[in-house]
């Protein structure tokens, strides 16, 4: 079960950008996300990093609905990318959100020069297909701005073919009242032609827009997943 955590500035930063993505997936000029407000909020450094946890979810609102990107918006998650570039240590996980918001970036015309690997560090997508379902569907929830439409990567092709451990895995995410690995769970499995139907994937969509969807990283997760799988999703709070 998810326990309450005490806040944090950037836990603060990251829902209040979270809950700018929602606004602009769900109405008002799509391409427009006006991130900026969020950055500059009187901490730049903090903007920032809240720009990079949040990653390619940022630019998801031109993404899902084909629309260009606002340039502020571009430039923004330019200069958290190069602000915050993943160590020499850093996780596979951070490795894959850095390359999925240069990835976009560079398709939605920001960034110059040639577009990097896909990181393949020794605990990369090996690790993936080997971890138990349980473990495979928390990395999954945190790698969700990956699943997106035709967005082909290494980590896209495990949770395809590990569909059914990805549908175990939100079940007890919602058992558990994990509210927010429930909601990227969720959204890969939007993306999957195979999902089992004894799973009752709309319904429980549902139930953790209705538990969960007051917490804008939750409610993010989920209107991805709603256009992802039209009616899936209610609005969220």
């Amino acid at each position: 079960m998810e326990q309450p955590s005490t806040p944090t500035p950037l836990t603060g930063a990251v829902r209040e950008l979270s809950a700018h993505v929602v606004s602009a997936l769900t109405g008002g000029d799509h391409s427009r996300l006006s991130a900026l407000p969020a950055v500059t909020a009187g901490d730049d450094d903090l903007g920032l990093a809240a720009v990079r946890v949040v990653g390619a979810d940022v630019l998801l609102p031109s993404v899902l609905h084909r629309l260009p990107a606002a340039a502020v918006d571009l430039a923004v998650c330019e200069k958290a990318a190069l602000a915050h570039p993943p160590g020499p240590d850093a996780s596979a996980t951070s490795r894959w959100s850095h390359w999925a918001l240069t990835r976009t970036l560079r398709e939605l015309g920001g960034l110059t020069g040639p577009p990097p690997p896909p990181p393949v560090p020794p605990d990369s997508t090996h690790a993936l297909d080997d971890l138990p379902w349980q473990a495979l569907t928390h990395q999954l929830s945190l790698l969700a701005a990956l699943a997106v439409p035709s967005a082909d990567s290494a980590v896209a092709r495990v949770a395809a073919r590990r569909t059914v451990d990805v549908a175990r895995g939100f079940a007890r995410a919602v058992r558990r009242r994990g509210w927010l690995q429930a909601a990227g769970a969720g959204r890969w499995l939007c993306l999957a032609g195979d999902v089992p139907e004894t799973l009752g994937l709309d319904a429980g969509l549902e139930f953790v827009a209705l538990m969960g969807g007051d917490d804008p990283r939750v409610a993010l997760q989920l209107h991805a997943a709603r256009l992802l799988r039209p009616a899936a999703v209610p609005e969220a709070p």
